[in-house]
């Protein structure tokens, strides 16, 4: 095995396509439903909010899709983003175990996000779209489309999350210093911001609430169409520029993964990271997948495999996947990015054909991973990103107490620069682990929308 501690692809072995999973899934994907008929949706029920061509990919069945090489021009900014062996981690865990993990903070935005929002900016720029409207927990996917549009030339309005709007505000200056527009959601800017606020007035907000700000937004105006930056088809497609460069990374490094990790949230750095392996999986390749949450927002763990919307206001499209509800509201934690109540309906689907694992952590234990993973690789990771290394690292322990030198391969989604408020209420005790409330689960489960045929 090679010795090396970094694994670089040169830029012209960047992939030239996307690769999309819907070709070799066993079954597909249920399709979406139309939110008022709950029909089968056409592709013109979804032009109001996106342009052609995304609503194209996102439809789509064939295996790879061409990268336009104005994105790919852009992409060449930080991808393929480099490979690392965390030696410095095996040996302080004194594991046989190899720890591999993909560096996705190196992008301008510092995460993996930019890879499909440079995608989305450029589709739209492509149909004369002048204005882009979204959301973002964390501040990683506003701060990526905030990025792309500077690039382009379209204006981006984002809607963050309040309780993330006040935990980080150097996110919402960055979104900021590359041109957007960013408001603390709920907002009295839109009809179903003021009407959160009318009912709850010291909402945190929820990722589902801007969403439904962001896409009436989109709706209503003829110059703007919304991006999202998880959770849909096309959103996964874009991330697995990540996969396919790592398999060709482990090569250089005469390894192959045994476990394969990443955080989830709404599913697309992991899909990212994961669906060329699942594929590899479906051929018969032995390998474990494994997705990681919070334990204060446990869609896959806790959450019921069913149609529901993907935002609060009831705006969006109904996608089959696992969903706490659409009305369920998670705790105020630090990981914002991951605070959710649906998961990608790919993921859920690939969850639901045994091919890939879930499991749950708490806050405190991630942040206790993420700075052993600082101390000795010297990288502050994303609170999103400390549930794969949580993750990472009880795999490698377990690899040592079973005598096994298996290869661990995670993706590290995005660094904690922006985010060392976190840091700093965890090593001042002040970081809790919220219960996760069984009662407002329930609640908001019965509220699930009923789907016929």
């Amino acid at each position: 095995m090679s010795e090396s501690t970094k694994y670089f692809l040169p830029e012209d072995q960047m992939p030239k396509a996307w690769y999309n999973l819907a070709a070799d899934l066993p079954t597909p994907v249920p399709p979406p439903r139309h939110p008022g008929t709950t029909e089968i949706i056409s592709p013109d029920d979804l032009a109001p909010i996106f342009p052609r061509a995304v609503i194209e990919q996102e439809m789509s069945t064939e295996r790879w899709i061409d990268i336009p090489e104005p994105v790919r021009e852009i992409c060449r900014l930080w991808r393929p983003s480099p490979l690392v062996r965390a030696r410095r981690l095996e040996k302080i865990l004194d594991t046989p175990a190899k720890i591999f993990f993909k560096n996705e903070g190196v992008s301008p935005a510092g995460s993996h996000k930019p890879n499909t929002a440079v995608a989305q900016a450029f589709y739209n720029k492509e149909e004369g779209v002048k204005h882009l409207s979204t959301e973002t927990g964390a501040g990683q996917w506003g701060s990526s489309l905030a990025f792309a549009g500077s690039l382009f030339g379209l204006e981006v309005s984002v809607f963050m999350v309040k309780v993330s709007y006040n935990q980080k505000p150097y996110r919402r200056a960055l979104m900021e210093t590359y041109g957007a527009t960013c408001v603390a959601s709920p907002s009295p800017q839109t009809a179903a911001g003021r009407a959160i606020l009318a009912a709850h007035p010291d909402s945190n907000g929820s990722l589902g609430i801007a969403i439904s700000e962001a896409v009436e937004v989109a709706a209503s105006r003829d110059d703007t169409k919304y991006a999202l930056g998880s959770v849909l088809n096309h959103v996964c497609l874009h991330q697995t520029v990540i996969g396919q460069e790592a398999m060709l990374q482990m090569a250089m490094a005469e390894a192959e993964p045994d476990v394969v990790i990443a955080c989830t949230g709404g599913g697309s750095n992991f899909a990212g990271l994961a669906f060329p392996y699942v594929r590899e999986k479906i051929k018969g390749r032995s390998v474990r997948i494994i997705g990681v949450e919070p334990s204060s927002c446990p869609t896959l763990t806790r959450g019921q495999y069913a149609y529901d919307f993907g935002d609060t206001g009831k705006l969006t499209p109904l996608v089959k996947m696992h969903t706490l509800g659409a009305t369920f509201m998670p705790p105020g934690t630090h990981s914002g990015g991951l605070r959710y109540h649906g998961m990608a309906p790919m993921v859920s689907h690939v969850k639901e054909l045994g091919l890939m694992e879930a499991r749950s952590y708490h806050q405190t234990e991630c942040f206790a991973a993420a700075v052993q993973f600082a101390r000795a690789e010297g990288i502050v990771p994303a609170p999103e990103s400390s549930h794969a290394i949580r993750a990472a690292i009880d795999e490698a322990l377990r690899c040592k107490a079973e005598g096994k030198a298996e290869t661990i391969l995670f993706n590290l989604s995005g660094h904690g620069h922006f985010d060392m408020q976190a840091y700093t209420d965890y090593f001042s005790g002040k970081l809790q682990d919220p219960e996760f409330d069984d009662a407002a689960l329930a609640e908001a489960l019965t509220d699930l929308p009923e789907i016929k045929g």
